[in-house]
């Protein structure tokens, strides 16, 4: 059966995906602005408490390639509408939890309703929009997601420093349940969705995923994205905590206004890789990546600042490029290869800051600074070497 081209979609599923995207993203790291403050009440160290972004970000790991592999049986708006609906208990819950471990079991089960909501939104988008749309669209998502990852940082420790942490968590839950709503509300049902016939053909359409070579590479790329996002702006906080600079929890959530400089950046992604091309693109964002992050090596508060506006920039730049590239490029299985990239992309980020813990104790920031150069390089490797000039 021939399946219509699709219509623009109305403003109202804008607004659903940018209500999602803000939900997930500013649960994933609402924790980052005050974790200086939960090791101290905890007594813990950094690295034991960079536990509750760990478990947060293997639990999207282990949870996003099932989560496609669902949706692509069960339906998009469904998924992403219930697990975003059940994420603001865990959410809230958080701000009754009696030590260091019951919080960082709350972050897994955070964790594992992400995928349902934006591994599946972005093959929504993926089938909603004509090819030659959806990066752009992808980029509003993006765009929305750095909000949300600024709005849960900035917000979080604002709050922190004026009613404390536990109060703080409890309205990012009373935030997240108003924005699942809106997505209940607002999602259009999907119109181009092709049902898989079970879940074990849903799995095999997920393993043959793997004999893509564009594919997998771009899951590389993606391994490098938020291994390099967990390491820095994890580590950033407890480098600027500390003497000279001595920032308070309000402070150091302000940090991450950068994240608007990406919110803005991301919703040109389309334009620049229709007029440069996609390979060409993604590695001139990654040179401005590693220049922000060479940059707050400088010993003075506005150097550093500006390079992580830098560092943010290059890297929603380069997730939007790569997360379309992987939505446009599925030949089947759109919410399974998408979970797949995620899959990848949250190993980075648990690696990244499980490394980037290491490289704290043995040489602080100027340690987190080189395992970061050193990913960028390879990334650019495999963009250089792999990606086709007509990606």
């Amino acid at each position: 059966m021939t399946v219509t081209a699709p219509r623009p979609r109305p403003a109202r599923a804008y607004a659903a995906i940018a209500a999602a995207a803000i939900c997930v993203f500013m649960n994933l790291y609402a924790p980052q602005a005050v974790l200086p403050l939960l090791a101290q009440d905890f007594g813990a160290t950094p690295s034991a408490v960079s536990l509750t972004m760990t478990a947060n970000t293997l639990a999207v790991a282990a949870v996003a390639p099932f989560a496609g592999a669902i949706a692509d049986v069960l339906g998009r708006k469904s998924v992403i509408a219930s697990a975003a609906l059940v994420l603001a208990v865990p959410t809230a819950l958080m701000a009754f939890a009696p030590d260091l471990a019951s919080l960082v079991g709350l972050r897994f089960a955070q964790g594992a309703l992400l995928p349902p909501i934006f591994a599946v939104l972005v093959a929504y988008i993926g089938e909603e929009w004509p090819r030659s749309e959806a990066t752009g669209m992808t980029g509003v998502y993006i765009a929305a997601g750095s909000f949300g990852g600024f709005l849960g940082r900035f917000l979080t420790g604002v709050a922190a420093d004026v009613f404390g942490w536990r109060t703080a968590f409890l309205i990012d839950g009373l935030i997240t349940l108003a924005l699942a709503t809106a997505v209940l509300v607002l999602l259009p049902r999907e119109r181009r969705f092709v049902r898989a016939s079970n879940i074990a053909a849903a799995l095999r359409q997920m393993v043959r995923h793997f004999a893509n070579p564009q594919l997998t590479a771009t899951y590389a790329v993606g391994f490098g994205v938020l291994f390099n996002f967990l390491a820095a702006f994890t580590y950033v906080t407890f480098h600027l905590a500390e003497p000279p600079f001595n920032l308070s929890p309000a402070l150091l959530g302000s940090l991450f206004v950068v994240y608007l400089f990406g919110t803005a950046a991301s919703l040109w992604t389309g334009k620049a890789v229709s007029r440069f091309g996609r390979r060409p693109f993604v590695l001139a964002v990654l040179a401005l990546w590693a220049a922000g992050m060479a940059l707050t090596l400088v010993e003075w508060l506005p150097a550093i600042v500006l390079g992580m506006a830098l560092f943010a920039v290059g890297g929603f730049l380069c997730q939007a490029s790569s997360t379309s590239y992987v939505a446009v490029t599925a030949k089947e299985g759109a919410s399974s290869a998408v979970g797949l990239y995620v899959t990848s992309y949250y190993v980075g980020g648990s690696v990244g800051a499980m490394v980037g813990g290491a490289a704290w104790h043995l040489g602080q920031w100027p340690a987190v600074v080189a395992i970061v150069m050193i990913m960028l390089a390879v990334m650019a490797a495999i963009v250089a070497a792999v990606w086709p000039r007509s990606a």
